[in-house]
């Protein structure tokens, strides 16, 4: 039979593996992956010196660039239904002013657009963005989908394209089949509203043009680029802790986030940042009862559309039956109620946003 102080030192073991008990099955923790992705994927940094000011730089359009761009890090397609079983639309190999427009100009009785994008985050991406939203505010389409399947790309191309998607309204989906890895995180930050049926993963920067001869000096560049990453996720009404997950797991590696962990990070759903800023203008336009009826169906939605392994396409089914039980589309305000991009009927018009909407 085992001593007293044989059974107390057993008794205390017990108790401190009881104190350090790994989280519940279902609040989980992301899978680490191994990636095979090329240098040029994954969460690349290159710049030699980080703008002052970038969400300025991004969303400063006074003078778009139209010389010829071919795609070549990755392939679009633009349509002017939300359903991708009809298929993905006109393919954009050369996205010039007069391809996009006739693209485009069908979309103008319904006020959807979806641009469908598979490949790398990079110059090339955001000058299709900046494209599609001049042509989109041109003809007065107002409701835009960005369906993305991207394994990253150019850390300070994502931060661009997505300040231009933040202050021009776009839904993004992340459909079954689909992923959004890395640097592509930042460009689904920037979402209105985000529905994500494909996998989420974030790994370690990478710095191209680094000078660093030692661990010191490049800890110091990546610290500003860092530092970037966390302001632009502050006004995106992100959490810090993906630019600090982004600083740690191995970038041959991949974290695939969990719902409860995007849930938890603000990257799914609804953006808080655009739900702050809504709120203000939707009950001067709406009414308080309006705010109340949309808040209440979006605590539903997280809760009953959300499910994880559900299609972009069901959740959005599972919404549109919602929305009857909170009385939307809003005779009122049927572009501004829940999801208005699945109406692809509706024509009313949104007021183009003020450049004071990030202040």
């Amino acid at each position: 039979m085992p001593s007293p102080r044989r059974i107390s030192a057993i008794l205390l073991a017990l108790l401190l593996s009881a104190c350090h008990q790994p989280p519940a099955a279902d609040v989980g923790v992301g899978e680490v992956i191994q990636t095979r992705g090329d240098s040029r994927g994954g969460a690349v940094s290159d710049a030699e010196v980080v703008a002052a000011d970038p969400y300025a730089a991004a969303t400063d359009r006074s003078a778009i660039d139209w010389r010829p761009l071919a795609l070549e890090a990755g392939q679009a397609w633009l349509s002017c239904d939300h359903d991708y079983a009809n298929g993905e639309g006109t393919a954009l190999r050369s996205p010039d002013y007069t391809q996009i427009r006739a693209a485009l100009e069908p979309c103008g009785a319904g006020g959807l657009l979806r641009l469908r994008y598979q490949g790398k985050i990079s110059d090339e991406f955001t000058a299709l963005i900046e494209r599609t939203v001049e042509v989109a505010d041109t003809l007065g389409i107002h409701k835009r989908i960005l369906d993305i399947d991207s394994t990253g790309g150019q850390i300070e191309e994502a931060i661009r394209s997505g300040d231009m998607i933040g202050a021009s309204r776009w839904t993004i989906w992340v459909r079954e089949g689909a992923v959004c890895h890395s640097s592509c995180v930042l460009v689904l930050a920037a979402g209105d509203m985000r529905m994500i049926a494909g996998k989420v993963g974030i790994h370690r920067m990478i710095r191209i043009s680094s000078k660093a001869t030692s661990r010191a000096e490049l800890q110091e560049e990546l610290q500003a680029v860092h530092a970037d990453v966390r302001e632009y996720l502050q006004r995106n009404g992100v959490a810090f802790a993906i630019a600090d997950l982004m600083m740690t797991v191995p970038n041959r590696s991949l974290r695939l986030l969990t719902a409860q962990e995007m849930d938890l990070y603000g990257l799914e759903g609804r953006n808080a940042a655009e739900d702050d800023l809504q709120r203000i203008e939707l009950t001067r336009r709406c009414g308080a009862d309006f705010v109340q009826r949309k808040d209440a169906f979006f605590r539903a939605f997280d809760r009953e559309c959300q499910a994880a392994g559900d299609q972009v396409g069901s959740m959005g089914e599972c919404g549109l039956k919602l929305r009857e039980r909170f009385g939307f589309p809003d005779a009122q305000c049927p572009v501004q109620s829940p999801l208005s991009e699945f109406d692809s009927a509706v024509t009313v018009p949104l007021e183009r946003r003020s450049d004071t909407s990030h202040s």
